[in-house]
């Protein structure tokens, strides 16, 4: 008898879009998904001949417009169902953080996605991802990081608009 064979994840990367408001607490940015209009973080496909840190900060700004520093190194993973047209593909995605520093006045998909601020807590409460949610509620302990928190503070008295 033939066992089936097990279902392979496919790779994506993503952007956890951050700042620090004006009393220091952080905020996370959170776009809608074309279709279903769920709240998510900005994502797609790795880009060959691009590290995964570059092509999620690419992502950022081609869905949202925005332009910051990326980490290097995953904050996390989650796994989710992408919606296709006629089946979903099991896919895992490598979370970056990236600390914003401004939004460009156009981008790729301006006006085919919405996007707002929210604490970490309620952006944690708005999004469907079980995983993603986890990643969420540690962002507090991990950035900003030791030496980072003046740097971001500096930054979040000039707002990014959304």
């Amino acid at each position: 008898m033939n066992k089936p064979k097990p279902l392979k994840a496919r790779k994506q990367v993503a952007a956890l879009p951050v700042r620090l408001d004006a009393a220091g607490r952080i905020q996370v940015l959170l776009i809608t998904s074309r279709e279903t209009k769920r709240l998510i973080v900005p994502k797609g496909w790795p880009m060959k001949g691009r590290k995964d840190y570059r092509a999620a900060a690419i992502e950022a700004q081609e869905e949202a417009g925005l332009i910051g520093r990326v980490a290097k190194k995953p904050i996390g993973t989650y796994t989710y169902w992408k919606r296709r047209p006629e089946h979903f593909d099991l896919c895992r995605v490598k979370v970056y953080i990236l600390a914003v520093e401004r939004q460009l006045p156009t981008w790729r998909e301006k006006g085919q996605r919405q996007g707002a601020w929210f604490l970490v807590d309620d952006a944690a409460d708005l999004v469907d991802d079980a995983g993603l949610v986890t990643i969420l509620r540690k962002l507090g302990s991990v950035w900003p990081g030791k030496g980072t928190r003046k740097a971001a503070a500096a930054r979040a008295r000039a707002p990014v608009p959304t």
